[in-house]
């Protein structure tokens, strides 16, 4: 066993944001061992309070230039449950397309940009381009299509225009939609192609578990990722609303986000914990995906979380092909440019909760008779994980000790970035005391 081993990873790279990682050992014996969070807190709960209710999910979209189709769809929630504004069936299906747009666009991005260097044993995206072009070639077309996608729904790629209270200001024409529809179709073999280069790779994934409790969406009728309640792999079901007693968040000293604990002393949230809870409902093409890799409910290993994201990839598209037909096989209902829903704007609470691609996300906002938010609260899936990856650190660090140091530090990198964290989306309110 190593007699000393110092790994200090400051500003963690080809993650979203600034996390740091120490770890010191001597003689065997484990003196630290953190995943720190350095990211200044932003406050978006504060921006919100004293703005119309036109503007929160513009505002709250900007926590996150990845996320923010799934911060705006969480915010809309929140403010339509709290006036009771109900959309359209269309607009339900619109909205579940942007979704999956979304979770595309970012798991792709983090698969093939973020995580695959490690398995190929590079520094960085940048070299592929010479060892596996065709490799990133496919990668960078199912990302192209994805931004395509997001931006045929939503108005832009990121930070969306057309989503609404009350549903969209413009929608799709007909013409349009089966065009992605066939470019939906047409990007089969790219995701198989995806699939089959990272199988040959799912060897240099760490075979590490650590049994935890794993928390998602929920929904009787499809994988929840718009609509359902909250799940616990532990404790079941529970409504929406009682998000904060599945939460519980609290404050550590290495960190500027909060964490969060619900039955155990840590949860983890994402691809793998949706996938484990709801594996039952993905789409067929996508649990051929996850029995090639090996991948079965319930799988404590955070590392195939990449894994789980790309079966995710693969359930996104075939579903999205799905809602196409849907919406075409009833007829779109026209709807003309800059539509704006006639809204009766009252007082009330109210709660929003989608999973984004990297875990749940809930918003919660209380208005006044005006429409101006007084209150607001936003709990970010990565702040979810930060207790998580801290305790999975811990177990993980004493069976590596006798590696060489740089293994030790690349394997704890590959943790983190396993959870695929936003970090700056994480850190929005602490109690901060300035010492002098």
């Amino acid at each position: 066993m190593s007699k000393e081993v110092n790994v200090d990873v400051e500003y963690l790279t080809r993650v979203e944001g600034h996390g740091n990682i120490v770890v010191n050992a001597k003689d065997g014996n484990i003196e630290k061992c953190e995943w720190q969070v350095v990211e200044a807190p932003r406050f978006f709960e504060s921006m919100v309070v004293g703005r119309s209710w036109k503007e929160l999910a513009h505002i709250t979209s900007r926590i996150c230039g990845i996320c923010s189709i799934g911060h705006t769809l969480t915010s809309l929630k929140a403010t339509e449950d709290a006036m009771d504004i109900d959309i359209s069936k269309q607009d339900a299906l619109l909205r579940r397309l942007a979704l999956h747009g979304e979770n595309v666009q970012s798991h792709v991005l983090h698969v093939g940009y973020l995580a695959l260097p490690d398995l190929v044993g590079v520094g960085s995206v940048i070299p592929l381009a010479s060892s596996h072009p065709d490799e990133l070639k496919t990668v960078i077309r199912l990302h192209k299509l994805a931004n395509d996608m997001s931006k045929l729904i939503c108005g832009r790629t990121t930070h969306p225009q057309r989503l609404i209270p009350g549903g969209f200001s413009k929608i799709p024409t007909v013409e349009e939609l089966e065009n992605l529809k066939e470019c939906l179709v047409g990007s089969v073999d790219d995701l198989k192609a995806v699939a089959g280069f990272v199988k040959g790779l799912a060897s240099e994934l760490p075979d590490f578990h650590r049994e935890t409790e794993f928390i998602s969406l929920t929904h009787d009728e499809e994988y929840g990722l718009y609509d359902g309640d909250i799940v616990s792999s532990d404790t079941g079901k529970a409504p929406v609303y009682d998000y904060l007693s599945m939460t519980n968040e609290y404050i550590v000293p290495q960190s500027t986000a909060k964490y969060t604990k619900n039955n155990r002393e840590s949860l983890m949230v994402g691809a793998l914990a949706r996938l484990n809870n709801n594996y039952s409902q993905l789409s067929p093409m996508a649990k051929e995906v996850a029995e090639d890799f090996g991948l079965s409910p319930v799988c404590h290993n955070p590392f195939m979380n990449n894994v789980a994201q790309l079966v995710e990839v693969v359930h996104s598209v075939e579903d999205s092909i799905g809602l196409i037909d849907t919406i075409l096989d009833k007829g779109l209902e026209p709807q003309s440019p800059y539509h704006q829903p006639d809204i009766e704007v009252k007082a009330g609470r109210g709660v929003g909760a989608v999973e984004v691609p990297r875990g749940i996300l809930f918003h919660d906002y209380t208005y006044d008779e005006n429409g101006i938010c007084t209150e607001a609260n936003a709990i970010i899936p990565t702040n979810q994980n930060h207790g998580n990856i801290q305790l999975d650190m811990e177990s993980l660090v004493p069976t590596i000790l006798d590696k060489p140091e740089d293994e030790i530090e690349l394997t704890l990198e590959m943790l983190v970035r396993a959870y695929d964290p936003c970090i700056s989306c994480s850190t929005h309110y602490v109690n901060v005391k300035f010492v002098k």
